[in-house]
């Protein structure tokens, strides 16, 4: 296929991108942290979001190049929002999967006339101790530059067992292939989500919200999905103790997998589909 990556330069910084797909709407998708970027899988990701390139264009954004040594979800998020705003798209539809969703809450709310839509997959609205645990392992490994056993226990916490072991001997190859500078990298990007939260700020997110969760996610946990829904349904809440007659508030729908892990994004075989029966959906209907 062949995608082209991309890069937009503000004044604080380079971020690289790449888009694929001919609708008129635009999707915007934040990648999970990583150990590698995703820029290097950017044909296997078009093939994978096949489907949804008749309604959207859609643009897939890394990190900023020139990474700072302390970096926090909140930074990239900000800056994610800086440079979707760089290349002049407006009226997205947002799809953040795990660390990826904790930087779409935050630009949902804090530029809710960018997004029109939000899925959120496998994510968590504040980052507890328990689920920074997880990372905590990956970080040693990343810091020791044990590159194998980093990939291996990064696919083991986010794969179901059986897709862990049809792809072990895979990540073992990958981990030969990271470099310092992607050690470096990861350790600062995982290390950002520590004390995540952005719970009280989830009730000024203003548009429709589908949010995706596994019973089964051994990182995050099931209950952060939950968590999510319950704060964005307080909108309502909120709405119907003043009683005023104002618009009515933005739907949130949840949909919980089972047996695909934290990374249902990648392994569940109907998780785009849903996606774009949400985007495509009532909801958004002019």
């Amino acid at each position: 296929m062949g995608i082209t990556i991309e890069e937009v330069r503000t004044p604080a910084f380079s971020m690289k991108y790449f888009r694929f797909g001919t609708g008129d709407k635009t999707f915007v998708m934040l990648p999970g942290l990583s150990v590698q970027s995703v820029m290097n899988l950017a044909d296997a990701v078009a093939a994978q979001y096949k489907e949804i390139t008749d309604a959207f264009t859609v643009y897939v954004f890394d990190r900023r190049e020139e990474i700072p040594e302390v970096y926090t979800v909140r930074d990239m998020a900000r800056d994610t929002a800086e440079a979707i705003g760089a290349l002049g798209l407006t009226d997205i539809y947002l799809f953040g999967a795990s660390q990826g969703g904790m930087m779409g809450m935050v630009i949902a709310a804090e530029h809710p006339e960018l997004v029109r839509g939000l899925v959120l997959g496998s994510t968590s609205a504040c980052v507890r101790e328990e689920q920074y645990a997880a990372l905590q392992k990956w970080i040693r490994f990343a810091k020791e530059k044990d590159g194998e056993d980093l990939y291996l226990a990064f696919g083991e916490a986010i794969y179901p067992p059986n897709v862990f072991g049809m792809y072990k001997e895979i990540l073992k190859t990958a981990g030969r292939t990271i470099t310092e500078e992607e050690f470096a990298r990861f350790v600062i990007m995982a290390e950002g989500t520590k004390d995540f939260n952005v719970l009280d700020d989830l009730p000024r997110i203003s548009c429709p919200v589908l949010v995706l969760g596994d019973s089964t996610d051994a990182v995050l946990g099931p209950e952060a999905s939950y968590e999510i829904c319950e704060k964005l349904k307080e909108r309502q809440a909120g709405k119907d103790r003043k009683g005023d007659g104002s618009a009515e508030v933005p739907v949130c729908e949840c949909y919980m997998y089972d047996g695909f892990g934290h990374a249902a994004f990648d392994t569940a075989p109907d998780y785009r589909k849903r996606i774009l029966g949400f985007f495509l959906g009532p909801h958004f209907q002019e």
